[in-house]
């Protein structure tokens, strides 16, 4: 019946078109270490070796948006450990089907920092890391409206905007506080509301690991645009503009830097080259894989999984020798919950689960399938338009 609700809100969205509570709403600090850099692991999150895990999931709460850590045991096991304001609002679009925020990346964790949107007030909130334990450094204007997605590659950050227009704002870490880079806030040129419609709404924004391009999503254009990383962070005047009619979504890379897109129009994934030029050249053809509402991709180790939230299922992928995308398992495994963001640590996929309310934590096995080792419970679950999302690990 849950399935049913939620492919039903998907269709009809497609045609329409307690708390650490004494921490400061702003806390900034200056003696923080300097950045040192993060590093590309393949499995389409950032991290640093050697530190205690944990996972961090967004709530996204309208009235004040919060962090919920979880130790991440040895076994992969979590456990909750706290829960963090960020200072911020959570946000949605208008007419989402079960994820708020109609994007990837809306949290991300980066050697040591974690960057969290706060899509209701349009802001970008850092955290230090420390183990399971959070520090709010930074709460800064995210350049736009209904910040959605983040992107970091070593001390760039690059932020997602929704809302109107559509916007990308570059920054630069500096004494772990976000600085607004000059010449790098671009237009995306969108005729959206605020807040706009899941639909039209632009899906994510990334970083390729070369540091070469920041890429953007969008769903109502079905374009992959690619906009050249310039001197001190700037951003080209104009994108590439590459069109994609599967309606992208979430992407990622792999580790031959080849781009995959999840494509929420068709329920398949495309593997692209993106040459010098920014251009954005399918690598093959588009894989569907039989789901509903594809838009979220992950990887870990030499597979791929695509979180379907129609049909609250995950499908897996992997690139064979002649670097053809290949459909592993059309149901790697059925959620039950409206499955949207994820992320992955030490061989585990973490899966955000918004119409359950809950994360789920698979040990990816040897074949590519999954085998669920933990759920936690008691997260906001999806209604009325709002709910959490954002998940990241260290």
């Amino acid at each position: 019946m849950l399935r049913k609700r939620i492919l039903a809100a998907v269709v009809l969205s497609a045609l329409a078109g307690g708390l650490a509570a004494s921490a400061p709403a702003y806390s900034a600090r200056d003696d923080g270490p300097a950045w040192d850099g993060s590093h590309w692991d393949g499995a389409g999150h950032h991290g640093k070796d050697g530190e205690d895990g944990a996972v961090f999931v967004q709530t996204n709460k309208p009235l004040g948006n919060t962090i919920q850590v979880y130790d991440r045991g040895d076994d992969g096991v979590l456990t909750m450990a706290g829960e963090y304001q960020t200072g911020g609002l959570g946000g949605a679009t208008i007419g989402p089907p079960v994820d708020a925020l109609a994007s990837q990346g809306s949290l991300i964790y980066a050697d040591g920092l974690l960057f969290a949107v706060n899509a209701g007030s349009n802001t970008v909130s850092v955290f230090r890391v420390d183990g399971d334990k959070l520090e709010l450094l930074d709460v800064t204007w995210s350049g736009g409206l209904l910040p959605v997605s983040i992107a970091v590659h070593e001390d760039l950050v690059y932020v997602l905007n929704a809302a109107g227009a559509g916007a990308v704002q570059g920054f630069r870490v500096e004494n772990d506080k976000l600085h607004r880079i000059e010449d790098s806030s671009r237009s995306l040129d969108l005729v959206n509301a605020n807040p706009p419609a899941f639909a039209t709404a632009p899906a994510q924004v990334g970083v390729d690991p070369e540091g070469r391009f920041v890429l953007v999503t969008t769903k109502g254009n079905n374009t992959i645009e690619a906009y050249r990383i310039g001197d001190k962070g700037s951003l080209s005047k104009e994108p590439t503009s590459n069109p994609d009619p599967g309606t992208p979504f979430g992407f990622t890379f792999d580790d031959e830097g080849k781009l995959l897109v999840a494509e929420s129009g068709t329920n398949a994934v495309t593997r692209y080259q993106v040459s010098g030029d920014g251009t954005v050249t399918p690598n093959g053809p588009s894989v569907p894989n039989g789901q509903t509402a594809t838009c979220w991709i992950q990887q870990v180790g030499e597979y791929f999984y695509a979180a379907n939230a129609g049909s609250s299922t995950i499908s897996s992928y992997t690139v064979d020798d002649e670097g053809n995308l290949i459909l592993v398992a059309a149901i790697a495994v059925d959620t039950g919950g409206g499955s949207i963001d994820m992320t992955t640590a030490d061989g585990i996929l973490y899966v955000q689960n918004a119409a359950a309310g809950n994360v789920q934590g698979y040990r990816v096995n040897d074949d590519g399938s999954l085998t669920l080792i933990t759920t936690v419970d008691g997260l906001p679950q999806f209604a009325n338009g709002t709910g959490m999302e954002g998940i990241a690990a260290s």
